[in-house]
């Protein structure tokens, strides 16, 4: 792993600030000149740390106001059939989210959807149909508090 010093995590800070910021903004902000930015950008971008550059959409205004968190619990616990359940979830776009988890379930989802109609749907003609589900449970969002996919960098 790269060690990142104060300044690498500044950059990574703005970055996740405003990613449209310029090489000359960036460095101004962070006390070096463009060029040595530019490299240590260049070397995150290598080592993976900065993984990709993206637009945060509004779900609401594109609508898909519904947040549904989904807990699922398998009927067992397999490789093959955790790989299984994985395969299926990266094929939906509607899953933004999901993480194999410990406790009393497997996974947790965060699916996004127009409307409960929209979800029923989506849980009736692809979730259900998972082979090795015991059980699933929902959890409809009535308000979001906080969001960010900034780390405390």
């Amino acid at each position: 792993m790269t060690q990142l010093d104060a300044i690498d995590r500044k950059i990574l800070s703005l970055l996740q600030e405003d990613c449209r910021l310029t090489m000359q903004e960036i460095a101004g902000r962070v006390g070096l000149s463009a060029s040595p930015c530019h490299r240590r950008i260049k070397i995150m971008e290598e080592a993976g740390i900065i993984r990709r550059y993206i637009a945060l959409v509004d779900q609401r205004k594109v609508g898909l106001p519904v947040s549904v968190f989904i807990s699922i619990k398998l009927e067992r616990q397999r490789e093959k059939d955790l790989e299984a359940f994985a395969k299926a979830i990266l094929r939906w776009p509607e899953v933004l989210e999901c993480y194999l988890m410990t406790g009393h379930r497997d996974y947790l989802l965060r699916v996004v959807v127009e409307d409960l109609s929209a979800y029923e749907k989506f849980l009736k003609n692809k979730l259900t149909l998972v082979p090795g589900i015991a059980s699933i449970e929902s959890s409809f969002a009535l308000d979001q508090i906080k969001y960010s996919i900034a780390l405390p960098v």
